[in-house]
């Protein structure tokens, strides 16, 4: 590879690589887009929970309704905390990524979830 990939905004990691459209350090998990000036996010919308508090990746929140999930016999209650979550593009408007005990990984609309 003759180009050289810049190094990581957040850690200055040079141990940077592309995924996708991506670039990502694999130190710190930092993902940002390489057309973005100086580290800047191309994409800066907050992300916020049913109250209003905005989230960041690596908060714990907690579920504010009951949730069906396809293919369990049982739904996440209310209440169920989940730790260390992740925020992402998903499918639709699911935009957190996480793993809640007892289901396993899934992603989570940010409007049926509130902060601890």
């Amino acid at each position: 590879m003759s180009e050289t990939l810049p190094p990581c905004p957040e850690c200055a990691s040079e141990y940077t690589y592309e995924m996708g459209a991506l670039l990502v350090c694999p130190e710190c998990a930092h993902e940002w887009s390489p057309a973005a000036p100086d580290g800047v996010e191309a994409e800066s919308t907050e992300i916020k929970d049913a109250v209003g508090n905005v989230l960041a990746d690596g908060d714990t929140v907690t579920v504010i309704k009951d949730l069906k999930v396809k293919g369990s016999a049982t739904a996440i209650k209310v209440g169920t905390k989940v730790r260390n979550i992740r925020l992402v593009n998903g499918v639709g408007d699911h935009d957190i990524d996480c793993k809640v005990d007892g289901f396993g990984p899934m992603q989570l609309k940010s409007s049926v979830v509130k902060k601890v």
